[in-house]
């Protein structure tokens, strides 16, 4: 019995003293991001305010993107689902998921989302992102010879300007699910210059027309010279070309694009007009996006989603 009480004493005195908060923190690594800290594997108890399906690297924007949500979680609950929550919490207060893979996350300073406008447009001219020193990226947006298909030089000069040079055709939008969907986008932003927004990725929660509520994650691989704050031009195949037009010398288009110059097609059966490389993303506008007509959203930063960076080579190095 007493060498049992000394054995029990030396093990107790070699042994350290953890407090419960020192046990939570070692067990969740946090990730640090520009505007919010995750985590893998554990939740947070109550305050739900909504929910939203879609994929986990989704699901901070959605945060950001509703008044009122301060931290979330994501589960695999109904193929992928945000749970979005309200009220102050710390990441000592983060508790074990056992029900599957989950992530959760804390917004840095709750919402920062604002409000935008879109319009649309597929003008065949090489990104302004697709040169070089734009931004601070791993490197510039890939754009491709004239079958849009086989990548060119960085410096080879855009084909509106009588150059080689021409977006690729994968930049073109498609549909991820009914409420989700991913493309590229020419942007301008208050405040901001381009060396803040080529190459970063925002999301699009819609506020106005058929497609409100709906969410599309861009990113940004042309500057707009002639666009306002916070406004978003859709690259869109048969959307308008707009002030410039290489479909010309790429695919022989009519002298104003197809359709009108400012607008594009009208129906999706003049999507056939269009080569057959980029019909895909023209009757993408008149299925998921419902021919929507420069719909207002409101827009955040998030984290380019891999599906993204793999078409256009292009990611921030603080993304």
């Amino acid at each position: 019995m007493i060498y049992l009480v000394v054995l029990t004493l030396v093990i107790n005195y070699l042994t350290p003293a953890f407090s419960n908060d020192h046990i939570i923190q070692k067990r969740y690594a946090w990730h640090d991001e520009s505007n919010l800290q995750w985590a893998e594997n554990c939740d947070w108890t109550g305050n739900d305010i909504g929910n939203v399906q879609g994929p986990s690297d989704q699901c901070g924007g959605q945060c950001a993107s509703n008044s009122g949500c301060t931290h979330f979680t994501w589960t695999e609950f109904n193929g992928g689902t945000c749970w979005l929550k309200g009220g102050s919490v710390t990441q000592d207060q983060a508790t074990g998921f056992s029900g599957g893979y989950s992530v959760c996350g804390i917004m840095k300073g709750g919402s920062t989302s604002a409000s935008g406008t879109t319009t649309r447009y597929w003008d065949c001219c090489k990104g302004s992102c697709g040169w070089n020193g734009k931004a601070a990226v791993n490197s510039p947006v890939q754009s491709c010879q004239r079958d849009g298909v086989n990548g060119i030089d960085v410096n080879a000069q855009s084909g509106c300007n009588g150059g080689p040079s021409y977006p690729c055709n994968s930049n073109q939008p498609w549909a991820v699910n009914d409420n989700l969907a991913y493309g590229f986008a020419a942007a301008h932003l208050a405040g901001q210059s381009e060396s803040d927004w080529c190459c970063a990725c925002y999301q699009l929660q819609f506020t106005s027309g058929p497609v409100t509520g709906k969410t599309l994650v861009v990113q940004v691989v042309n500057t707009g010279g002639d666009l306002g704050d916070n406004h978003f031009d859709l690259q869109i195949p048969g959307g308008g070309v707009g002030i410039f037009n290489g479909c010309s010398s790429q695919w022989n288009a009519p002298p104003d694009g197809w359709g009108d110059r400012y607008g594009g097609v009208s129906s999706r059966d003049q999507c056939n007009q269009l080569p057959g490389e980029l019909q895909p993303g023209c009757n993408w506008r008149f299925d998921w996006f419902q021919n929507a007509d420069n719909p207002t959203m409101n827009l955040v930063r998030v984290r380019c989603p891999d599906e993204l960076v793999q078409k256009s080579n292009c990611r921030r190095n603080d993304d």
